[in-house]
């Protein structure tokens, strides 16, 4: 089976690493994939967000290793659950909020046979989801992790409304690039015509074009994304500076 990491742990420490190392050494034949370690601290919408429009892309089975966990060594809980044809594995802190839903399974992970001996309470990357993760990935049944649950943690996602004929949004994700990726989809915005759809934020109409260098203008526009969103970006630019826009603030179309 082929497992995915999800973390905010960055690129300088060596928690990422040492979790592999967790699950070579119980698995040796795994296959690992770092999907990103560079979520924002603590910052659980935001991987939320990843994960939902990554692992689609991922072959049946695979498991997916999120981490981001300002509650770990709390009462929270680790869990791990099947969804679809996917496997999830991380805290109960609304990660998986978008796999719930549709989960077959959700279990609490206790069994101790499964588990690293416990340290301390800051790791549990290392100690509960990466061997739960491996063992997993060895053919052990879901249920063998621990005792099924029905009360997972759900965190409340924005969502984009129509209202006549104006639709309302907001800015969901902010990447590398500044561009300020909102909770519009594509199937909201499919009555508008594309011709003379007016985008509006911080107070501006901005354009609605095909793609990032359409006609090479250096202002900020907005396009559909390859994810089917509404996207707010200045080409080779940076929208989020140049607008001041956050995460969590409004935009309109029409």
């Amino acid at each position: 089976m082929l497992i995915t990491l999800t973390t905010d742990f960055g690129s300088k420490e060596p928690y990422a690493g040492i979790m592999k190392g967790v699950m070579l050494r119980i698995n040796p034949d795994a296959k690992i994939i770092d999907l990103t370690h560079e979520i924002g601290p603590h910052n659980i919408r935001e991987a939320v967000f990843v994960l939902l429009n990554a692992y689609k892309y991922f072959p049946p089975d695979t498991i997916h290793v999120a981490v981001v966990d300002p509650g770990v060594g709390s009462a929270r809980r680790p869990i791990a659950l099947k969804s679809g044809v996917h496997f999830f594995i991380g805290p109960d802190n609304g990660l998986f909020t978008n796999f719930i839903r549709d989960a077959e399974k959700i279990v609490h992970i206790k069994n101790k046979k499964c588990l690293l001996p416990l340290k301390g309470p800051t790791f549990h990357a290392r100690d509960i989801f990466a061997p739960a993760a491996a063992w997993l990935s060895k053919g052990l049944r879901l249920a063998e992790l621990g005792p099924e649950i029905k009360d997972p943690v759900k965190m409340e996602l924005p969502k984009a409304e129509r209202k006549k004929n104006s639709i309302k949004g907001e800015v969901i994700h902010i990447d590398r690039f500044g561009n300020c990726i909102s909770n519009i989809g594509v199937e909201l915005l499919g009555p508008l015509k594309r011709k003379t759809a007016r985008i509006e934020v911080k107070g501006r109409v901005l354009e609605l074009v095909p793609f990032y260098s359409y006609k090479g203008a250096v202002k900020p526009r907005a396009l559909i994304n390859s994810d089917g969103l509404l996207e707010i970006f200045i080409f080779k630019g940076n929208a989020a500076k140049e607008l001041g826009m956050e995460i969590g603030d409004a935009l309109s179309a029409t």
